[in-house]
């Protein structure tokens, strides 16, 4: 079953941020789509783009995510120019649901959605958005109280199941951003990894959403606690014991 989160659709007024990439072939899998972790990269790039475009990368240059929703409606096959629009559906004032549309040059129409959070650059704490800021997400939503509430609020099960898994999962240096956080993407990379058992699943219109809840940093020790079933793969990320993250692959 798909967690019951539902995408706001684009509107038709108000501040949209519109750019374009290729497809590149480090982006891609062997059937050459477009891989989650590079859907990752992309979010990460455009958001980073939009806020240039809006000159605010002084002022609001640091953004976590704690929640990245990808519905993958036809797959980015390379070679593909994508086309990706970016628009608010939801915000607070320190944090913001951020919609992407990727449509490609070939067909591809992949929906997303992100919950962003504001960071300051000198308490690294989740920070008030300035008036100034927060007046163009108001144009195009009409949540203006966004709340964090898990979708999936499902806890690991216990290891020594039948149907579960556990894997380790080492970090590289290069895992690490500049919050001394393991970034976004390399969690896709692991999922990547677990929902190969299933790509039955992925050939289809599927959901990919994955939750971050506290931080992997440098030097954790991860282990990928998996369920693969008849509906979906789940991944739950621990270190020592502790739930950090949780993602799901399910058929739209």
């Amino acid at each position: 079953m798909n967690p019951d989160l539902t995408l706001a659709p684009q509107p038709d007024r108000g501040s949209v941020f519109v750019t374009s990439r290729p497809v590149r072939t480090g982006d891609i899998d062997v059937d050459k789509q477009v891989r989650l972790d590079a859907v990752a990269r992309y979010l990460q790039d455009i958001g980073n783009d939009n806020i240039v475009a809006v000159d605010a990368i002084d002022s609001h240059p640091l953004w976590i995510v704690r929640r990245t929703v990808v519905d993958v409606v036809r797959p980015a096959v390379w070679p593909e120019q994508l086309t990706l629009t970016r628009w608010c559906s939801g915000f607070s004032t320190r944090w913001a649901n951020m919609r992407v549309r990727f449509d490609g040059s070939n067909g591809a129409l992949l929906e997303t959605e992100g919950f962003w959070i504001n960071i300051s650059a000198t308490s690294g704490m989740p920070t008030r958005m300035s008036d100034d800021f927060m007046k163009p997400l108001e144009e195009t939503t009409d949540e203006h109280r966004l709340k964090w509430k898990r979708v999936l609020a499902e806890n690991a099960p216990d290891a020594d199941l039948p149907d579960v898994l556990d894997t380790e999962f080492p970090l590289r240096r290069a895992d690490i951003d500049p919050f001394d956080h393991v970034n976004n993407a390399v969690y896709w990379q692991a999922v990547e990894e677990v929902a190969a058992a299933r790509t039955d699943l992925l050939s289809v219109p599927h959901r990919a959403l994955i939750e971050y809840l506290s931080p992997v940093v440098a030097g954790d020790d991860i282990t990928l606690r998996s369920r693969v079933d008849d509906s979906a793969v789940t991944v739950w990320f621990l270190a020592g014991g502790q739930l950090r993250a949780v993602a799901r692959v399910s058929a739209l």
